[in-house]
C-alpha cells in the first residue's frame, strides 16, 4: 500500500465559507481521493486553516508557517511515497507576502525540505512531490475577506504558471486545481462542497500515474 501526505491549508482542511464550519468528512478532497484510490493507498490529510508556504502569521493562535511544520509532519507519517502540496492562497495576504513569486519561492523551500529531511527508517528515500496550484481568488462582497486579500486576485491567477514552471525545473508532478474547481464568492477564497470534491476527483489520475497504481 502506498502512503500519501496531503499538506495544505483550509482548502485541504475543508473550511465551508457558507456555514463557517467544516465540510462533511466525505466532501473534503483528501477523503474523496482516498475513496477513489481504495485500498491501494492511504491518504493522510494535513490541512491547517491559514497555513502559508513559509511565512509567519503572528496573529494566528497556531504556527501557520508551512516550512517550519513540514519536517515534523514528514517524520510523523513516514515512510511516505508521495507528498501533495497545495499552498499559496494565504501567501496572497498583503501583510504576509502578497506576491505570487513569493509563494513560488515558498513552495521551492518546501520541496527542499521534503528532499532534505532525514527520515526515521534506514534506507528511506524522499517521497515524490505533487505541487497543486490552488484555484485563484475571486471577487467577494464579504468586507473582511475583501480587505484581507485586497488587490491580490491578479497575483493569485499567476500561481499556476509559476508552480508549473517550478515543477518542471525540480522534477515534481503538477496539477492546476483551477481546471476542475473555482472559489466561492461567499468569501472569495474557499471552496463549496462540490468544488472541493472536484479537486479530489481531479487528482486521482495523476496520483495513480505517479505511484504506478
Amino acid at each position: 500500500m502506498k502512503t500519501i501526505l496531503c499538506y495544505g491549508d483550509s482548502l485541504t482542511w475543508g473550511f465551508d465559507a457558507e456555514s463557517r464550519s467544516r465540510h462533511a468528512f466525505e466532501d473534503r478532497w483528501p477523503n474523496v481521493l482516498q475513496s477513489a484510490l481504495g485500498t491501494k493507498a492511504l491518504v493522510i490529510p494535513e490541512g491547517l486553516n491559514g497555513r502559508t508556504t513559509a511565512y509567519d502569521d503572528h496573529l494566528a493562535s497556531a504556527d501557520r508557517n508551512g516550512a517550519r511544520i513540514l519536517p515534523t509532519a514528514l517524520v510523523t507519517h513516514a515512510p511516505l511515497d508521495l507528498v501533495i502540496i497545495m499552498l499559496g492562497t494565504n501567501d496572497m495576504k498583503p501583510f504576509l507576502c502578497g506576491r505570487a513569486i513569493g509563494a513560488k519561492q515558498g513552495i521551492h523551500r518546501l520541496i527542499d525540505i521534503v528532499r532534505g529531511t532525514t527520515y526515521p527508517t534506514e534506507g528511506d528515500e524522499a517521497p515524490d512531490i505533487l505541487i497543486v496550484s490552488p484555484p485563484p481568488l475571486c471577487e467577494t462582497a464579504n468586507p473582511d475577506y475583501a480587505a484581507m486579500f485586497a488587490d491580490t486576485i491578479p497575483q493569485s491567477k499567476m500561481l499556476a504558471s509559476f508552480y508549473s514552471d517550478l515543477a518542471d525545473e525540480e522534477g515534481c508532478g503538477f496539477f492546476d486545481a483551477a481546471t476542475v474547481a473555482k472559489t466561492t464568492p461567499a468569501d472569495g477564497i474557499h471552496l463549496d462542497a462540490e468544488n472541493t470534491r472536484a479537486i479530489g476527483r481531479g487528482l486521482e489520475p495523476i496520483v495513480r500515474m505517479m505511484l504506478g497504481l
